[in-house]
């Protein structure tokens, strides 16, 4: 198992910084390259730009939590968070839907 990690491209890791636009404020984001991909992914996935798609996720955070502390984290548990819903049975069934609920608490 460890040879599947160990051999991964360093360039999967390696951090990049974007700007994205949050409520009329432009802050910069460092993340790995990774996660990068998979919030462009994600953002394709809903015909959004990934600037938007991070901008309309951290809107709903604040509307509905009141705080973003670390937007970075935020954005590596989102994506961690999207993968392991993936890998899970179908929505409707009761494994996903569980894990999916205690996301959401």
């Amino acid at each position: 198992m460890c040879h599947v990690y160990a051999s991964t491209d360093p360039q999967r890791y390696e951090n990049t910084t974007r700007s994205v636009r949050l409520q009329g404020s432009v802050t910069s984001v460092r993340l790995e390259n990774e996660f990068w991909e998979i919030l462009d992914d994600l953002a394709a996935g809903q015909n959004l730009s990934t600037g938007q798609f991070i901008s309309r996720l951290y809107g709903e955070v604040i509307a509905d939590k009141g705080d973003v502390p670390n937007l970075a984290s935020l954005l590596r548990v989102a994506c961690a968070v999207h993968l392991h819903l993936r890998a899970q049975p179908a929505i409707g069934e009761p494994q996903a839907a569980s894990y999916a609920s205690r996301q959401l608490a």
